[in-house]
């Protein structure tokens, strides 16, 4: 009988779902759940088999948008039942220094979950929303949470730690979580086959670089550094963050611009970034933009590229060497003009980039770098829900190292 893990990803306001199936991979199923709250008509898409139902009509609540999603699976398949679900699997974005591994959703886990939303705002409530709706809805099916930042949970402390008063960041819990790290420990694990390289020791840098952008330094597969830290906020510039910028503009906005927190928080995180320097957040209309010679596009990408050559210069001489550079996710996968761009300037240090093999589209791990190049240039689409299904399997069948066994 096949085996499938519902992966869930609840956001303030929308509610993205995969089913997985754990033999092959591959997802079955999948769906949006947009507009939750809002005083419009919120939107529904459901694809399975090729076909796509859409839906409009008021979702006043994540309770609601699952309800619908879950009758989404009878009407129109596949049957959940039948498809022989084992677990639901939640991505939360912030475990803190609690959860340094997967957890099953317990009453104790969702208040958790919670009370970290301080450290992540615009993520964890939602995410625990989602898993006390759908503990409600599939009271027989294991629910578990699966944290991107757990991945990073044993960063060394001299790459976690901030030159913060100490006093302070102890009673604030102020160090670097990272993100996106389902991802990291993905790719990190794939990289070794796909680069046909020994695990143990292999140095590798992962860039996990789409609307929202990451750096991750790997040696023998675990993390040693990381670009995102308390927030995803730091490091790379992305879509709409600015990435690193001097804490210092803070207090200069606060005293010149009157700006109060909430405002330099939409300023930071959804106004900055290349849609702050440009107008988009889809690389796509800022090549469009470049090649009709527009000035703006044109210093926005070199921000976007001096960014990323700056980390992986970082994390290489923090490793000692680079083995292996993969690039994942939107714009790592699919975007041969920004990896070109970044690898180019890597050239003096007998990096080699193989451009017809840049420039070809595929879904497909591969090399990109040339046979003689000093460090091999892998790109290796992410399954971050593929990670989460197999972690909430786990979880589901074993219990979690919490003492919570689900049915007990």
């Amino acid at each position: 009988m096949a085996r499938t893990v519902l992966v869930i990803n609840s956001g303030s306001s929308s509610i993205k779902y995969q089913l997985v199936d754990l033999e092959t991979g591959e997802g079955l199923a999948s769906g949006l759940v947009e507009k939750i709250g809002e005083p419009i008509d919120g939107h529904y898409k459901h694809e399975y088999q090729g076909s796509k139902h859409e839906l409009e009509e008021p979702i006043p609540d994540h309770g609601t948008g699952l309800k619908r999603v879950l009758g989404f699976f009878e009407e129109y398949g596949p049957n959940l039942t039948e498809s022989g679900i084992v677990a639901v699997g939640h991505r939360v974005v912030q475990g803190g220094s609690i959860f340094p591994k997967p957890a099953l959703v317990t009453d104790k886990t969702i208040a958790q979950v919670k009370d970290l939303a301080v450290l992540a705002p615009l993520h964890n409530g939602p995410e625990a929303t989602g898993a006390e709706v759908m503990s409600r809805l599939l009271p027989d099916t294991p629910q578990v949470f699966v944290f991107d930042s757990s991945f990073f949970f044993e960063l060394p402390k001299k790459a976690s730690t901030y030159a913060l008063n100490k006093e302070v960041a102890e009673k604030y819990h102020i160090h670097r979580y990272g993100a996106h790290g389902t991802s990291h420990q993905y790719v990190g694990s794939m990289a070794p086959k796909v680069a046909g390289k020994p695990a143990e020791g292999l140095k590798q840098i992962v860039l996990h670089i789409g609307n929202g952008a990451s750096a991750s330094a790997q040696v023998s597969g675990r993390p040693v550094e990381t670009s995102m830290g308390l927030t995803p906020l730091e490091g790379l510039v992305m879509g709409s963050r600015t990435g690193d910028i001097d804490p210092a503009v803070v207090f200069h906005l606060i005293r010149n611009a009157n700006m109060d927190v909430d405002q330099l928080d939409t300023l930071f995180n959804k106004q900055s970034g290349m849609t702050g320097m440009t107008g988009f957040g889809d690389m796509r209309e800022v090549h469009r933009l470049v090649a009709e010679g527009n000035e703006d596009a044109k210093l926005a990408l070199d921000v976007y590229v001096h960014r990323i050559v700056g980390y992986i210069g970082n994390y290489t001489a923090q490793m000692g060497g680079l083995d292996v550079l993969t690039f994942t996710a939107g714009v790592g996968e699919n975007d041969e003009i920004v990896r070109a761009a970044v690898i180019n300037q890597l050239a003096p240090f007998g990096v080699k980039l193989d451009a017809a093999k840049n420039d070809v589209r595929s879904k497909e791990p591969r090399i990109i770098s040339t046979p003689d190049s000093t460090v091999t240039i892998c790109v290796i689409p992410t399954n971050e829900e593929l990670s989460i299904a197999r972690q909430s399997e786990v979880i589901a069948r074993d219990g979690d190292s919490y003492g919570n066994v689900f049915g007990k």
